[in-house]
């Protein structure tokens, strides 16, 4: 699947629900935080760009997706974070509300800081009216501790949205 070892992957819906329930399957004991949703331009053209967030205390959590994209115009898209009331956990879902990217990928990666990912999926269309999630193939993303990118030569260039569940990571003071 499209999580780390000892992770469970499936589909889910945009909305926030399907994302609490992520993170209370993953910590059924602690409460979620509303999450903070920006809107955002994805540019075409083939030059990479990149789009940051933080949430949590001092900014405890960074969720950043880098991409390449070609064709078309630019596309708003949306990043939503959100912390578990612990700040355990963070949420990091990016995603084109219109369900369906008409720009072609060339590349892709979203990357926590903070935190290590317990849960990553990638989708070549998001949930929109009446429509469901359509993941991508395993083969054609990659899930490593910190980061969901597309897997060069495997991908195909479609992407709507990417899903990211994360634990806190511990630092010695």
């Amino acid at each position: 699947m499209a999580a780390p070892s000892g992770s469970r992957g499936g589909g889910g819906a945009v909305c926030w629900a399907a994302l609490l329930l992520a993170a209370v399957a993953l910590r059924p004991t602690e409460a979620v935080s509303e999450p903070t949703t920006v809107a955002f331009d994805v540019r075409p053209g083939g030059v990479q760009h990149s789009f940051s967030q933080n949430v949590g205390p001092g900014d405890k959590f960074t969720c950043t997706f880098t991409y390449a994209s070609q064709g078309g115009t630019n596309e708003q898209w949306q990043m939503s974070l959100g912390t578990s009331e612990d700040h355990q956990h963070v949420t990091c879902t990016i995603w084109r509300p219109q369900g369906k990217s008409y720009l072609y990928f060339t590349q892709f990666q979203a990357e926590v800081r903070g935190a290590e990912i317990e849960y990553a999926m990638a989708y070549s269309k998001a949930a929109f009216e009446r429509e469901n999630d359509v993941p991508l193939k395993s083969e054609e993303f990659q899930v490593t501790r910190t980061a969901v990118a597309h897997r060069p030569g495997a991908f195909k260039a479609e992407l709507s949205k990417l899903v990211i569940v994360a634990k806190a990571t511990h630092s010695e003071l």
